[in-house]
């Protein structure tokens, strides 16, 4: 984490001070990006059929994709056919949109869609043109809607639900708009977004992690381990919270090392850890697989949300006719 970033979630700093001057002109240009589509002065993309965002106002991992998978999960359920759409940050592909399969690398789509493909299976498609991605995915499937992941600031695609995910730790770091503060838009945002769930926490609209049985990173089995002890590694926004999740599995970490969010693994970020045990979260897992030892597990998570929020959800999709009969 660089030092701007760690002054995001400290007490006002020089850093602070100095970069505020860009944070009005952040704020300046976004708010009237915003205005302009709100007003109709630019023209929003309509999807046929109906677009839930999953989204955030601040930069950094929030939990997001466990949120993402979960409620895939839920509609595909309800007999729902979905797909997904995603940004594909930290992917480089030679063209887009891309459609996201179980052979398509991490390096080509980025971490979340391919680790969101291979959990459920579902179409997704990465790109930077939200409209490019939808018209693909209804292209080429049959669905009834259509998740983004991500692109709550995106507002070149008009969307019918809005879910925002808020870190209970973290939350909104010292309130500032970017670059000097985390926030990609001011807290007033979240007056206007459908659903604002807490990622942890006691708010009555959250969802907790849950933790599920270690998995090896070269199998994909899950798996006893031999000893509970090792490196934790992790290349996500909050790695602290991960770490947490280790030990209240009885593990014994001898070190954390941390990269930046959707860091490019190689071999050679491992050399140090010889064939000691190295235990990884599953979106580091799915770039490390190729070149994965025996001894490298994975902590998988599952996003189980509050009654209150499946609750809301139901009432979000029966009143945009997503789903009857709730």
């Amino acid at each position: 984490m660089s030092k701007i970033e760690q002054s995001w979630y400290q007490s006002i700093s020089l850093i602070t001070v100095v970069l505020l001057p860009l944070s009005l002109l952040f704020w300046l240009i976004s708010t009237f990006r915003r205005a302009v589509y709100k007003i109709g002065l630019c023209k929003a993309y309509i999807s046929p059929v109906p677009i839930i965002v999953v989204g955030n106002i601040s930069v950094g991992g929030n939990g997001k994709t466990p949120f993402v998978i979960w409620l895939v999960s839920y509609l595909q359920q309800r007999n729902l056919k979905v797909g997904v759409i995603s940004r594909g940050y930290g992917g480089n592909s030679e063209c887009y949109p891309l459609n996201v399969t179980a052979t398509t690398s991490p390096a080509s789509a980025g971490d979340e869609p391919v680790l969101i493909q291979r959990r459920l299976g579902c179409p997704v498609v990465v790109g930077p043109n939200r409209e490019a991605n939808i018209k693909l995915l209804l292209a080429e499937h049959q669905l009834d809607v259509i998740v983004s992941d991500d692109g709550m600031q995106h507002y070149k695609m008009a969307r019918d639900i809005e879910c925002c995910i808020v870190d209970s730790q973290r939350r909104f770091g010292n309130g500032f708009i970017m670059p000097a503060g985390p926030l990609r838009e001011t807290q007033a945002r979240l007056k206007s977004v459908d659903l604002v769930i807490e990622n942890g926490g006691d708010a009555r609209f959250n969802y907790q992690l849950k933790s599920a049985d270690l998995v090896n990173v070269a199998t994909n089995i899950a798996t006893e381990v031999p000893l509970l002890i090792g490196h934790a590694v992790s290349a996500i926004g909050n790695p602290q919270r991960f770490e947490y999740s280790l030990r209240q599995q009885g593990i014994t970490l001898l070190s954390c090392h941390h990269f930046r969010d959707h860091y490019g693994y190689t071999a050679q970020n491992f050399i140090k850890f010889n064939d000691e045990i190295v235990f990884m979260t599953e979106k580091d897992a799915v770039k490390c697989q190729p070149f994965a030892k025996p001894t490298w597990y994975f902590l998988p998570v599952n996003a189980e949300p509050s009654p209150a929020v499946v609750t809301k959800l139901n009432l979000l999709l029966k009143e945009k006719g997503i789903l009857d009969g709730l």
